[in-house]
């Protein structure tokens, strides 16, 4: 296919003979890459006819069966699609929202944000620990804006990661002394439960309408009963009055010292810390481990023979 030589291109580009000042062939090449095509034909086989926008009349009908849906959400094609969502909708509203004053960490509400797992449930894909991780540290410093300066649209989107049941919102029901001046505390160790009621007196221990040393045979358990009241020095100012049951000496002894401090804590809540230090006020939650198929206990393996 042949071209017409452009005399419109600049001079540098035209190299020609010093003789007869005609154009060399290399003049040629060079003005074949600078100059515009000149035939309808090869822009008709490299490009599309230009689109005019301005009018409707002119665009293409729509096939529709070569039409593809084009996706809602640019993390459409990605592996995680739901999450990555989310996560661009937080890192978004944070940069909305981060000049607002906050509040310090330990006085921002209490939230109990949804587990790893029961995230995946919700969105239904397989997000990693590491990446929901983000999420919910932008959710924590979200969360410490002023509550008196918390945009509705921040409030609605934080709530799809709270938990359905807040446990930092349940209120303890404090015990108090009744009429008759008892305070009753609940304790429990393994599988024994005790209720004791404590009562100003002289220092008597009644358990199951029984004196303390008749119930409990060996000495250790008797100072366990007791050892919330001995270790505050209130051995000789309180009657205790207890039903136990459930499990076996260990354990009532054990569920009796739960119980008597917090029926102590009710008569004299300062007492508090000094229970906490003597080991009083936590419920231990060790339990004994079942006995599992083919070993002798809960971990003992029977003997190994060769033959």
């Amino acid at each position: 296919m042949a071209f017409k030589y452009s005399s419109s291109l600049p001079i540098p580009l035209i190299s020609r003979c010093a003789s007869c000042q005609a154009p060399t062939a290399r003049s040629h090449r060079q003005a074949s890459l600078f100059r515009p095509f000149t035939s309808t034909i090869s822009q008709r086989a490299i490009a599309a006819p230009p689109i005019d926008f301005a009018s409707q009349h002119n665009l293409p009908a729509l096939n529709v069966q070569n039409a593809r849906v084009i996706p809602a959400s640019p993390s459409y094609f990605s592996g995680r699609p739901d999450f990555t969502d989310n996560l661009l909708n937080l890192q978004a509203l944070l940069r909305k929202y981060q000049t607002l004053p906050t509040v310090a960490p330990g006085q921002a509400p209490r939230v109990a944000w949804r587990t790893v797992s029961q995230y995946r449930l919700l969105v239904g894909e397989p997000v990693r620990a590491s990446k929901y991780h983000q999420v919910v540290e932008i959710l924590r410093r979200l969360n410490q804006i002023h509550p008196a300066v918390m945009p509705p649209e921040l409030q609605e989107a934080m709530q799809i990661y709270k938990r359905d049941v807040n446990p930092y919102a349940v209120v303890k029901q404090m015990s108090v002394i009744d009429e008759d001046g008892r305070a009753c505390g609940i304790g429990r160790r393994k599988s024994s439960s005790a209720k004791v009621y404590l009562v100003p007196g002289e220092g008597e221990v009644l358990v199951n309408g029984k004196s303390i040393n008749n119930v409990f045979g060996r000495i250790h358990d008797r100072e366990s009963a007791i050892w919330a009241l001995k270790a505050t020095g209130r051995i000789d100012k309180y009657n205790v009055w207890a039903l136990v049951s459930g499990g076996g000496t260990t354990g009532q002894a054990e569920a009796l010292t739960l119980g008597t401090a917090k029926a102590l804590m009710v008569h004299e809540p300062d007492l508090k810390p000094a229970l906490r230090r003597a080991g009083c006020v936590t419920r231990d939650p060790r339990r004994v481990e079942r006995k599992k198929p083919g070993k002798l206990k809960a971990r003992k393996m029977p003997a190994w023979v060769k033959r």
